[in-house]
């Protein structure tokens, strides 16, 4: 989840406190079922695995299927669609894409997209929402997902700010109760694996994007901090987003992995779904290996 709203300031030396320096459980106002929601996910999750640590391969089948359609949703429609218009996907293949982000965790297209538009602005610099260079390794990971101010879609992706975009907002609460809870219907492994250990393990994936990519220890004090993480492919199940130094340097690239060895699904995805005529002007500066 990735809705934030701005802190409460109640006093001038508060109002001149970056968001960082509150106690981790202060969130900011209207934000506390955020906070609410990754303790949930985290403690059902723990408890799970320690009554079910072995789920059976259908189960742990279900889950990382799941966690990789939600990927590839967050990836291919979030990140390279509407974050940085690399590409134009059917609108059939987006509203799917879109569900399965949203089942998977990773918030509703409209704040995503302005959350991570946002960031590229202002990367590595203390407006940077999510920096480890400001706010530490646990402030890029998880904190400024309750913590860090405001961001209006009206002002970073007034491109997606109508009806149909919207109503997923509206759908938000819903399909997570699904995805917490739709595991149920199996059994109580089933309950725990397909919900609670599959959201915390898509939640992470992400956050590491935020914290570890942007923690490259070569990189002067306001200059490019992220980096290429080769082995974060692995949780990503090489969906591309590891490649986070290449997207820096080349943000409105579709392709996220510019060489063979450097492996990026979500480009083969979007290489294939372009010749089916489901994605349309594809960005595609680097070429190299293909």
């Amino acid at each position: 989840m990735s809705v934030v709203v701005a802190p409460v300031l109640t006093t001038d030396t508060e109002e001149k406190m970056p968001p960082w320096s509150y106690p981790w459980w202060r969130p900011s106002a209207g934000q506390s079922i955020i906070l609410f929601w990754i303790v949930l996910i985290h403690i059902t999750a723990a408890v799970g695995l320690i009554i079910f640590p072995l789920p059976g391969w259908k189960l742990l089948l279900g889950a990382i299927t799941l966690a990789w359609l939600g990927g590839l949703g967050t990836t291919v429609c979030y990140h390279r669609a509407l974050a940085h218009r690399s590409l134009e996907l059917h609108p059939v293949v987006r509203e799917i894409l879109i569900f399965f982000a949203m089942f998977n965790g990773s918030g509703t297209p409209l704040s995503w997209t302005a959350n991570h538009r946002l960031h590229h602005a202002t990367a590595d610099t203390p407006d940077d929402i999510s920096s480890p260079r400001m706010g530490g390794f646990w402030w890029a990971h998880l904190r400024w997902l309750w913590q860090a101010g405001q961001i209006t879609p009206a002002r970073y992706c007034r491109d997606l700010n109508t009806t149909s975009y919207r109503v997923w907002s509206a759908l938000q609460g819903p399909l997570l109760a699904a995805s917490f809870l739709c595991g149920a219907l199996f059994g109580w492994s089933a309950f725990f694996w397909l919900g609670a250990v599959r959201l915390v393990y898509a939640l992470h994936g992400q956050c590491f994007v935020n914290s570890v990519c942007h923690l490259d220890p070569d990189a002067a004090p306001l200059k490019d901090s992220s980096r290429n993480v080769r082995w974060l492919g692995f949780w990503h199940f090489f969906q591309g987003e590891n490649w986070h130094h290449n997207h820096h340097a080349r943000p409105g690239s579709a392709r996220l992995g510019w060489t063979i060895s450097q492996v990026d699904i979500g480009w083969w995805v979007i290489v294939g779904l372009e010749r089916l005529g489901l994605a349309t002007e594809v960005n595609r500066p680097h070429r190299i290996g293909d």
